[in-house]
């Protein structure tokens, strides 16, 4: 009797028949398909990798491709509770006296006490307020004519250039305080008032007369004596005093001027140049894994014999032994400073080398690195050429996605075709048990006529 899906009653199992013979014609197809999906997307992983350390390494070298990068100069001060400092790579190294004659203050100034407190009248009019050259004016109606008003009004001025307004209160009373939100002497404070009933009058002030008002603190410029020349500034802030330093002064000296020392940072550059050479290591690992060969395990990395990888490695390495014309005659190589290339491809470093050459031509290692023609300078841009969009390694990412979308595709018709080749022998298979079938009750009939003859013939003898 035949299986569920065939017709005609024979013993065939037409259903798995047709789908065992389309298996064993697809299986080696879709072993090639998957053989093929395996390599590019292994090839697609290893592209991603080396362009995920190409891009760190260019990263690193960006912050070193300039001479500035390696020009740092360390500054000290010698008393941090008088005045902090800082050098860019314009200070030329030496030691100069600082003495900090007097801070830059800002102006602040009380009122007279108010009996009533914040709640009293003062009175109605127009208040002109001057911090500097800047000039403001605050009408003060009924609203707001309380201390407490005029205190909001002038903190809400749209053009109030910097003078703050808060009310202390003590046992007389309560007082306006206003203060400059700006140093220096230029930026005092002064307050006028016309119109309205004379009451706000009790708020003016000025140089000439300063009756309404106690001053707490006067506007002044700070004075400090660098290497005996006096310089003031309007701020607590000395930008150029000496070229290529900034000075923040916190303190009045108390006896003896301090020592401001600036040196080449040589410490600072010994670290960028630590930074260089492992950022290149990292990446030489990383293309030493992608093309290298596991002998024992007998296993080939994903890139190994792939020309552009070696194309990459070459110029690496042609460009790390090459000389800077601009770095001078003596510190002008890698190894010149003490970066040498060891037998896998990394660099080591040797720094005691380094330290010499740092010691006899500090200028010549921001010169070897970030000049123009400079090593980190080149790497950066042959990073940069490698990685743009449309280089060789961006045309070689998208041909291995293409390539992914023609397999999904070859596998699509793939399915295809076995779908009508399963049809076909089903349909194949189906007649041939329909024919077995036939054959069957053909052979039931005959057996039958001939067992009767039979009994036929025993009767008849």
């Amino acid at each position: 009797m035949a299986t569920s899906g065939v017709v005609g009653g024979s013993q065939l199992d037409v259903q798995s028949l047709a789908s065992q013979l389309v298996a064993a014609e697809r299986a080696p197809l879709d072993r090639q398909v998957a053989r093929d999906s395996n390599r590019i997307t292994t090839q697609i992983s290893a592209v991603g990798v080396l362009m995920g350390a190409m891009s760190q390494f260019r990263g690193a070298l960006a912050s070193l491709k300039t001479v500035q990068a390696f020009t740092m100069r360390e500054a000290v001060s010698g008393d941090p509770e008088i005045f902090t400092v800082a050098a860019d790579s314009n200070a030329t190294p030496g030691e100069y006296s600082i003495e900090v004659v007097q801070l830059a203050r800002a102006h602040q100034i009380s009122s007279n006490a108010f009996v009533g407190g914040g709640e009293q009248i003062v009175g109605v009019g127009e208040l002109t307020i001057s911090l500097g050259e800047e000039t403001f004016s605050v009408v003060i109606e009924e609203s707001n004519s309380t201390l407490a008003g005029i205190r909001n009004a002038i903190n809400a001025a749209a053009d109030n250039p910097g003078v703050r307004a808060t009310l202390i209160h003590g046992a007389g009373g309560s007082r306006l305080v206003l203060t400059s939100a700006q140093t220096g002497a230029a930026n005092r404070i002064e307050v006028s008032q016309s119109g309205g009933d004379g009451g706000l009058a009790a708020l003016a002030y000025s140089e000439s007369d300063g009756s309404n008002y106690t001053q707490l603190a006067a506007a002044q410029d700070s004075v400090v004596n660098v290497a005996n020349a006096q310089v003031t500034s309007a701020t607590n802030t000395i930008e150029n005093a000496i070229d290529g330093v900034t000075l923040t002064l916190l303190a009045e000296s108390k006896e003896e001027a301090a020592t401001l020392t600036v040196s080449y940072d040589e410490t600072g550059v010994a670290r960028r140049v630590s930074t260089f050479v492992s950022a290149y290591n990292a990446l030489v690992e990383q293309i030493t894994r992608l093309r290298g060969y596991d002998a024992a395990a007998q296993t080939a990395g994903p890139m190994l014999g792939d020309s552009l990888l070696t194309s990459i490695e070459s110029q690496l390495r042609r460009t790390i032994s090459e000389s800077v014309g601009e770095a001078g005659d003596v510190y002008n190589t890698l190894a010149s400073i003490g970066i040498t290339t060891q037998a896998d491809g990394r660099l080591s470093l040797d720094t005691t080398k380094l330290n010499k050459a740092l010691d006899e031509d500090f200028a010549a290692l921001g010169k070897l690195f970030g000049s123009e023609r400079g090593l980190a300078a080149r790497l950066h841009e042959q990073m940069d050429e490698r990685l743009k969009t449309n280089g060789a390694l961006d045309m070689r990412s998208k041909s291995l996605v293409e390539a992914q979308k023609d397999l999904r595709d070859r596998q699509d018709r793939i399915d295809a075709r076995m779908a009508v080749l399963h049809k076909a022998y089903i349909a194949q298979f189906t007649r041939l048990d329909t024919l077995l079938s036939q054959l069957q009750v053909t052979s039931s009939y005959l057996s039958q006529q001939i067992e009767s003859l039979g009994n036929l013939n025993k009767r008849s003898g």
